[in-house]
């Protein structure tokens, strides 16, 4: 800590010791504010002064002092609450004695509830004076020097609440995120979909390739893993015959953090009996496109430097011949996407670190990212994966080594995954035990067996489809964000 911030913590501590001899209340129990400084702002900015001065409009208004001058006997400040910030005014001759001794022992930071009267300054700036006063909370700690234009990332990210309070954009964008979660609600129980919870803590965990977290059940005495997807059990309830399910979840994944990676992440999840990955692509285009005009008025975004248009229909391009032109461009034969050694020296050209037992599709998957993902900047739906990049997924009727699956890219991110939903459990049995051998041979992230979700297969699953969209990158885009740190009010940090 800086020693002028310590010696401010003392000079306020004694302040606060000073202030309880004299019983003055620092930590109240309540307060209504009935006016916010945007409704006021909005009701009585383009008022004259005239109007004001006949009509004397009383509000009632609490917030945090984020500016302060005095002069002698008054003072002018400006309050923050979560709508805005307005200024007031504390004058000796209107305010009590004991009032304006208090006013005289606030400091930037303490949260305040005020009734007064509207005017206008001699500058022009609605204010309000004072003729009731209550102290609501007293700030021990200052806020941090250049506190109004907070940029130090650090900062920000570990203690979020200085920078809610230093930087009004940051809320707008939480403001907007909690929108979009409410319009996918909206959105999905409007078209007959439940929601739903599943486990968190799962015995096996499963519908992702992903490394999980582990912890320990004491009462059960056995180790349980942090959900990486909910996938298996949502399926598991289309057995059960829930036709249209849905979960906002949130799904751990023990691995890096980048610009687009938190081990901790949202997603949407849903399911829809009797559909296959044609009908997401419709469903996917509909909701982001609704959701995308409600928060923005238009289907216009800039980000990154481009403009991404959002209007259905969204490009349809096969994963085959898109990573085959890349890797041509290139300068590499068609025989790249054929043989696993071709493949791996591709990535080796290209500097692409790839482990050792990597199979051909996950050798071709990293060359896919490298090369192809992020040229899909407007709203594109990669199709047809390789099926052992896919064991969820239903093969293709006419090619069995493809599956009937597609993700979403714009602006170069992955948005989405659905598939048309594996339903055969044999099929499903022989997926799972190629995962296992992968795992055996040292693929931390490959899938384990789950016998039960197998057995429940066995008792017939419809056909369906599945999708998950990642909430957290949908709204960096709705939100003109590059990281996701941003927008996740308590991203993941080194201690």
């Amino acid at each position: 800590m800086a020693q002028d911030e310590n010696e401010i913590i003392q000079q306020r501590k004694k302040k606060i010791r000073e202030m309880t001899e004299e019983g003055i209340p620092l930590y109240a129990h309540r307060y209504d504010p009935e006016d916010s400084a945007e409704t006021i702002l909005t009701s009585y900015g383009n008022a004259s002064p005239e109007t004001l001065e006949k009509e004397k409009p009383s509000v009632i208004v609490a917030g945090r002092i984020i500016a302060l001058r005095r002069f002698g006997k008054a003072a002018f400040a400006h309050i923050q609450d979560g709508t805005g910030k307005i200024q007031i005014f504390a004058a000796k001759n209107v305010l009590s004695a004991e009032e304006f001794r208090l006013s005289k022992k606030l400091d930037i930071g303490d949260i305040i509830g005020v009734r007064g009267i509207l005017f206008f300054t001699r500058t022009g700036e609605l204010t309000i004076e004072i003729r009731e006063l209550k102290l609501l909370t007293k700030a021990v700690r200052p806020l941090p020097e250049k506190w109004h234009g907070l940029k130090d990332k650090e900062i920000r990210y570990r203690q979020r609440y200085l920078d809610l309070i230093a930087n009004p954009e940051v809320q707008q964008t939480f403001v907007q995120r909690s929108r979009v979660i409410a319009a996918l609600r909206e959105f999905m129980n409007r078209r007959g979909f439940i929601e739903v919870e599943t486990p968190m803590m799962q015995p096996i965990p499963g519908g992702a390739t992903a490394r999980p977290f582990i912890t320990h059940h004491n009462a059960l005495g056995i180790d349980l893993y942090l959900r990486i997807a909910p996938e298996l059990y949502l399926k598991r309830l289309l057995v059960g015959g829930f036709e249209r399910v849905y979960e906002l979840n949130r799904n751990f994944r023990n691995e890096g953090m980048d610009l687009q990676h938190n081990p901790e992440f949202t997603m949407i999840e849903f399911y829809m009996a009797y559909a296959d990955y044609t009908d997401m692509m419709t469903l996917t285009e509909e909701l982001l496109s609704e959701i995308t005009g409600k928060v923005h008025d238009s289907l216009l975004l800039d980000y990154k430097g481009h403009q991404i248009d959002m209007t259905p229909p969204y490009r349809r391009l096969p994963y085959k011949s898109a990573l085959e032109s890349a890797l041509q461009e290139k300068g590499f034969a068609p025989e790249t996407l054929l043989e696993t050694e071709a493949a791996r020296k591709a990535a080796e050209a290209l500097e692409i670190p790839i482990p050792a037992k990597a199979s051909r599709s996950k050798i071709l998957d990293k060359l896919f990212e490298t090369l192809v993902e992020e040229k899909l900047v407007q709203p594109t739906f990669v199709i047809d994966y390789p099926t052992d990049l896919s064991p969820l997924s239903k093969r293709k009727p006419d090619n069995p080594d493809e599956v009937e699956r597609f993700e979403l890219f714009i602006a170069g991110r992955e948005m989405a995954n659905a598939f048309s939903e594996l339903n055969d459990p044999e099929d499903q049995r022989s997926r799972f035990e190629a995962q296992v051998a992968e795992r055996r041979g040292g693929d931390e992230e490959a899938m384990y067996m789950d016998l039960d979700f197998v057995r429940a297969m066995e008792y017939g699953m419809p056909p369906a489809a599945g999708e998950g969209i990642g909430i957290d990158r949908l709204i960096m885009l709705l939100t003109g964000n590059e990281s996701i740190r941003d927008v996740i009010l308590f991203p993941q940090m080194r201690p």
